[in-house]
Order: structure tokens, then sequence, then C-alpha cells
């Protein structure tokens, strides 16, 4: 019984959920609205790690975590583009200010949590150093080159790219990704599987994938499949319907317009947020930094390509480089990451300093 309701609401709640969609998309919401389009964005958030999991189950590491993380990115990447195609110059900024909060919220906010579960859990977090390094470096080398170089260059006025640095810059972006995916999934896919340890050996978790319950089959992945796209299309979708109440909000609390941004990059990583915090309270890290480290290497690699194709018919400045505080901050995040990464293990402490990081973005978006 209590599997058949389970089965029941992961596929009522996305279909509800993008029905609230259609119904709301572009009209003025009212209080009672807004509150029932936020309870069906937070079951949809929900819905969305439920059959994520089972495809994850279905295909294994890293495959399932690259599926969430692929899917999440590509409808985010379509939500800035419609914003910013029907947004004017007040979303010049639009591009990097979510790319930034992503890398942010993905390499210290879901890292530092998912180390927070793993180290309550059993004291100290073991994960592979080759995968996450390797992975660490990538998103570094793409937050480096489109988000900081733009400050610096010269062929354009103002913090943004030339049209032949723009071009340049997605190219090696797209070909980055392109080949992190390749060296996940093919040729080192092993750094990046659960490492084993005494306690996923004894839960039959460990690189042996799960053996605690049993595999879906081909047909279960396919809806769920589906589903986790219907579920995701409706968080991205309603929580660009919020977007209006959550703008409203923070006018009236004297907050700069960035914060909208941030607000809206914490609705649409949720998914990810859950789901790596819950494979964390299995102790299986690995997945966890998987999905952290590959949403903010998509974020990356798959928008910069998206506004550079985009900018053939957007007028007036496309701003991509930070401010110097942002550029501190990265440039801090990139060095915590690395001492927390290199021992392929890490503490309660590691787990304190991300999170630390990850309240002085929110802090400084608030009072920059």
């Amino acid at each position: 019984m209590r599997r058949h309701i389970a089965r029941w609401w992961t596929v009522a709640v996305p279909a509800l959920a993008l029905v609230a969609l259609a119904l709301t998309w572009g009209r003025s919401l009212s209080a009672v609205t807004g509150v029932l389009v936020a309870l069906l964005l937070a079951g949809a958030v929900l819905a969305a790690v439920h059959h994520a999991e089972v495809i994850a189950h279905r295909v294994g590491e890293p495959f399932g975590s690259l599926v969430l993380a692929v899917a999440v990115t590509v409808i985010e990447v379509a939500l800035i583009v419609s914003l910013m195609l029907s947004g004017g110059e007040k979303t010049a900024s639009l591009a990097r200010d979510t790319v930034f909060a992503a890398v942010m919220i993905t390499c210290n906010g879901i890292v530092g949590l998912s180390l927070l579960a793993g180290t309550l859990r059993r004291r100290v977090a073991v994960f592979n150093a080759e995968g996450t390094g390797g992975a660490l470096a990538t998103v570094a080398t793409l937050s480096t080159l489109s988000l900081v170089l733009p400050s610096f260059t010269t062929s354009a006025r103002g913090p943004a790219f030339s049209p032949a640095q723009l071009g340049f810059a997605a190219v090696v972006s797209l070909a980055m990704y392109g080949l992190f995916v390749l060296t996940q999934t093919v040729r080192h896919r092993d750094y990046f599987l659960p490492v084993a340890t005494p306690h996923t050996e004894a839960a039959g978790q460990g690189t042996g994938a799960e053996k605690h319950a049993p595999r879906p089959s081909g047909r279960t992945a396919l809806t769920s499949l589906g589903l986790l796209l219907v579920a995701l299309v409706s968080v991205v979708g309603l929580a660009k319907v919020e977007s209006p109440i959550i703008e409203l909000a923070v006018a009236n609390a004297g907050m700069p317009q960035a914060v909208v941004g941030v607000v809206i990059a914490l609705l649409v990583l949720l998914p990810e947020t859950l789901a790596a915090v819950r494979a964390a309270r299995r102790d299986q890290i690995q997945i966890s930094l998987n999905l952290a480290l590959g949403s903010a290497m998509a974020s990356i690699g798959l928008t910069i390509p998206a506004i550079a194709v985009m900018s053939i018919w957007l007028e007036g400045p496309l701003v991509l480089g930070l401010g110097g505080t942002h550029m501190v901050l990265l440039a801090l995040t990139v060095a915590v990451s690395t001492l927390t990464v290199v021992p392929g293990r890490a503490t309660l402490l590691q787990s304190g300093v991300h999170l630390g990081l990850f309240a002085a973005f929110l802090f400084l978006a608030i009072s920059p």
C-alpha cells in the first residue's frame, strides 16, 4: 500500500505542477495562488529527486548524476535565454549572475551540506580524489575563462568579451565539458564511482552499485526519465512564475536586484541539492560531489555557448565579467575546494568552511 502511494504521488505531482505552470504562465498571482504554486514547486522538486534516483539506480554511476545535472542545466539555460531575449538591457548581466550563483551554490552550498551530512554520520567523508580533482580543475578553468577574463580584456568596453572572444570562450567551454563527460563516463569511469568503505560494503552500496534494492526495469527507467523532465520543466517554470512575487519581496526589503537571481538559482538547484544530501546520508559522498561539480560545470559549459549563439540577436552589451568582491569569493572557493579535494577525505571542519563561504556569498548578495 505504501509503495502504491509513493508511485502515485511521484506521477501526479509533476503532472499537476505542469498544469499549474500552463495556467499561471504570464499572469499575475494572488497571495493564495502564489502559496499553491510554491507548494507544487516543492512537490515537483521532491518528485524530480525520486525519478533521478530511479534512473541512477538503473544506469549506475556516474551516468545517474550526469542525467540530473545536464537535464536541470539545459532547462535552466532555456529559461535564461528566454528571459534575456524578452528582458532588454536590464538582463545584460543575467547570464553572469546566474552562472556565478550556480557555481557558488554547488561548490560551497551543495558540497558543504553533503560533507556535513556525511561527516555527522561517519565522522570522515571519503571520496575519490582523482575524479573529484579533475572535475574541480575543469570548473575552475571554465569559471576563470568565462567570468573573470572579461573584466580584464581590452577589445570590448566594460566587463565584456568581443564577438571573437565570446566565440572562442564558447567553443573552449563546450569542448572542455565534452572532454570531461568522456573522461567521466568512458575512459576513467572508475574515478567517479563511490569509494567502498566498511559501512557501504556492509550495506551493499560500494563500488558494485546499489545491491540493496532490485534494479528498475528499462520501462520503469524510461517512465522516470519522462517524469523527471516534466518535473524539472515545472520546477524552472514555476520558479519563473514566482519571480514577480520574489522581486516584489526583494524590493520591499530594500535588497539589490541581484538577489532575485540568487533566489531563483536556489530554487532551480533544489533537486540536485536534495539528491546530493540523500546520497551523502548513504555514505556515497562521491555521488554528491559528482552532482555538485557536474552541475557547476554544465551550467558554464552549456550556458556560455548558448549565450554566444543568442548574442547574434541581442541588442546592447552582454556583461560577463565579475566584480572585485565576486572574484575574491571565486578565488577563495577554488583554493578551499582544492584543499578539501586533494586528501580524498574530509571532516566536519571542511563542511563548515564551505558553508561559511556560502553564507558569505548570500550575505554579500544582500549587502554588497
